[in-house]
């Protein structure tokens, strides 16, 4: 089914689609011939999706990829600001017009991605540029091609990061490697995004979608409320002390021993077969 969440009223330029077979929540960029930068209706329409997909029972795994050439070339800054001035009859913007937006558009999605208790999964190819970086960033797992291209345009347009990038570059590849994307805005391609850990594998252009789909498929099968409470762990992690980490991991780990899942994984452990997760 496809609509905003999930078989409602169609996204312009976002297909959401949830395989009720696998449990996989299919969101896919399809504005082509933008190089799928995002408008507000799409930033809208993904968190709408996360935030349904985590309360949704059926949902396991959350596969996020692109139509066309590339992933996602940043924010569609010239619609919006087109958008802007004809709202304000020609005007520009009040000051402050930005960081009162920012926190129910950018600054929700990355920070749902990060949180929401079900694994994602990013397949990029091409450029992944401002947002479409951060995207990739966020994501659980993210699987390149060999073709895709990674930058923080931000110091080349003469404005400073947002969606979280000066959070999450550092996080992943290092101060040094975060400091040459966002100060000096150095391209990265895709061995050197696998190399620094920026994308945790990288295939050929022809065999992305396969490789992609293939790592959501085995999310979607394994132990889903397990993954999402690890993934709540590593997250919180980077601010908790050990002590707090150590109380949130003995939370965890009573719950999830609660799980239908625990108790297959330990059976097929005594039986010395493979387990059968339920996602429960």
């Amino acid at each position: 089914m496809t609509g905003a969440p999930f078989g409602g009223t169609p996204v312009p330029g976002l297909d959401i689609a949830l395989d009720p077979a696998t449990g996989i929540l299919h969101l896919t960029l399809d504005r082509t011939a933008k190089r799928n930068a995002l408008d507000d209706t799409m930033v809208a329409g993904l968190i709408d999706a996360l935030d349904a997909a985590g309360r949704d029972e059926a949902v396991r795994a959350v596969l996020l990829a692109a139509r066309g050439a590339h992933f996602c070339t940043g924010a569609d800054i010239v619609q919006r600001n087109a958008a802007e001035e004809t709202q304000g009859a020609g005007a520009k913007p009040r000051v402050g017009s930005i960081q009162r937006r920012l926190p129910s558009q950018a600054h929700r999605l990355i920070p749902l991605m990060l949180t929401v208790q079900v694994p994602i999964v990013c397949a990029v190819r091409g450029w992944a540029a401002g947002i479409g970086l951060a995207l990739a960033l966020a994501a659980d797992v993210t699987v390149a091609a060999d073709d895709a291209r990674f930058w923080a345009p931000f110091s080349d347009r003469g404005f400073t990061p947002d969606s979280g990038m000066t959070w999450l570059l550092p996080r992943r590849i290092g101060e040094v490697r975060a400091r040459k994307m966002l100060l000096l805005g150095d391209r990265v391609d895709a061995r050197t995004a696998e190399e620094w850990g920026l994308v945790d594998r990288v295939v050929p252009e022809s065999g992305l979608d396969k490789a992609a789909a293939e790592v959501a498929a085995g999310l979607a099968s394994g132990p889903t409320v397990a993954l999402g409470l690890t993934k709540w762990l590593l997250h919180n992690g980077n601010s908790a002390t050990l002590e707090q980490q150590l109380r949130d991991e003995g939370f965890a780990m009573e719950l999830s021993s609660r799980s239908h899942d625990f108790r297959e994984g330990m059976a097929a452990f005594t039986g010395k077969r493979p387990a059968a997760f339920e996602g429960r």
